[in-house]
């Protein structure tokens, strides 16, 4: 989204929120300032589309107009409940320093991270419905599938005989999110799915 060289161009507040984002690049990032979630760039435009909010350009960072997309912190669960049905995954980053003894930007943290599998939250969750995550493997032509359901701890898990057989056993059980590892390549069987996060192997 912003490259190395113009990192310094920008603002104190936008070099901040800059290096949150790149630690969360997958995800939505709401971003607190006052009493308002705000969303920047390429999130604030994908965030008016979902959403059907309004999309602006307020001020200046690095010489160009930053496009915004925002709400009032206190309306955020609702936007929070479509976004999660709809697949997407957001980071919540609240103001922790106190804007009066704060020089620079005031202190900001993600306190949150929210992805439709594994949300625990009512108000998020919709009705009689399962929320499933789920994660493939592949070695060779062998897969593994997992799955859990956040809300009941049901946890389980399968060896889909080929990519058909997969493919056929996650249009059943539709997950809300499916994890896939680095070396994954029937991309063609998970596709279809929502919530598609590529996701690294890692060592015990």
């Amino acid at each position: 989204m912003i490259s190395e060289e113009n990192f310094q161009q920008h603002t104190p507040m936008m070099q901040q929120y800059l290096k949150l984002k790149a630690e969360n690049p997958d995800t939505l990032l709401f971003y607190r300032m006052g009493d308002f979630y705000e969303l920047f760039y390429d999130d604030a435009k994908k965030a008016a589309a979902l959403l059907d909010i309004s999309l602006t350009k307020r001020g200046q960072s690095a010489g160009q107009p930053i496009p915004m997309a925002g709400m009032p912190y206190h309306a955020v669960e609702g936007y929070l409940a479509k976004l999660v049905q709809l697949g997407e995954s957001v980071a919540i980053c609240e103001q922790i320093g106190d804007p009066a003894t704060s020089k620079g930007p005031v202190e900001r943290q993600i306190v949150r991270i929210i992805t439709p599998g594994t949300v625990s939250d009512e108000a998020l969750l919709p009705e009689r419905q399962d929320n499933l995550i789920a994660a493939v493997y592949q070695e060779k032509e062998k897969f593994g599938l997992a799955t859990l359901d956040m809300t009941s701890g049901r946890f389980q898990l399968c060896e889909p005989a080929d990519k058909e057989t997969l493919r056929a056993e996650l249009q059943r059980i539709v997950p809300v999110e499916l994890l896939y590892c680095e070396e994954f390549n029937e991309m063609a069987a998970i596709e279809h799915c929502k919530g598609l996060r590529r996701r690294p192997i890692l060592g015990i």
